[in-house]
């Protein structure tokens, strides 16, 4: 996947809120099976400030929520660049904040929530409860064995459906899962790239049938492209 053009970007549906593309070091973990969303890193750490500063500077504060991703975890931004998005939330009157955190920095997490001083919902990419599968095929990195785990730390989880090897018993799980133990979460349709991770489109099919009704609970986003938030 190449470097994204657009960066920034409102959010007008569900949990309305500005977002911002960021640039930062690269992932730590960097091997997960299905991610091909490599090249949007770097070393130069004040090129990639400078670049985020700008991105931060189109923020308005019009709906008082911000989200900022990044190709990886908030950690691996520049830590001149958290100072930034702390700046921001005072000066635009921004309060609440989306960020998104790999597994293994879940003993950070309070800290960052205190660092940025509003209360921020904690994404993490689960992309499936099931362990098995999302440790020996997706190779997350990522061992817990109970949501209720993930749940200690993080506010939302974002799960992959319409994998080859996935099933729809997995799919249900997960779904109750994040219904259950979560109060917001997003489901990302796969969607094939250069990995050897390939799309199951009768199983897309069922599940757009199957949970329609998700398109319209106000605590779940369904993201049919990966670029539905609008950057990318």
């Amino acid at each position: 996947m190449g470097i994204p053009q657009n960066r920034y970007s409102k959010i007008t549906d569900k949990n309305q809120r500005e977002i911002c593309l960021l640039r930062s070091f690269p992932c730590a973990w960097g091997k997960c099976a299905f991610c091909d969303y490599t090249m949007d890193n770097g070393r130069d750490e004040e090129a990639m400030v400078s670049l985020n500063r700008q991105v931060l500077g189109q923020v308005t504060g019009e709906t008082g929520v911000l989200e900022v991703i990044n190709s990886g975890s908030c950690f691996e931004l520049p830590d001149e660049t958290l100072s930034d998005i702390f700046r921001v939330t005072g000066e635009k009157g921004i309060h609440r904040l989306f960020f998104e955190s790999h597994w293994m920095y879940r003993k950070l997490v309070l800290g960052m929530r205190k660092r940025m001083g509003v209360p921020t919902v904690f994404k993490i990419g689960v992309e499936t409860f099931d362990n098995d599968f999302r440790q020996r095929v997706l190779n997350k990195n990522a061992d817990f064995k109970d949501p209720r785990q993930v749940a200690e730390y993080f506010d939302s989880p974002c799960l992959m459906v319409g994998i080859q090897g996935q099933t729809k018993e997995m799919i249900d799980r997960d779904i109750t899962c994040l219904k259950k133990y979560f109060r917001l979460g997003t489901v990302n349709v796969y969607n094939n790239n250069t990995t050897r991770i390939r799309r199951d489109e009768e199983l897309v099919k069922w599940f757009m049938e199957e949970y329609q009704w998700l398109l319209a609970d106000p605590a779940v986003e369904v993201l049919y492209e990966i670029t539905d938030f609008g950057v990318g």
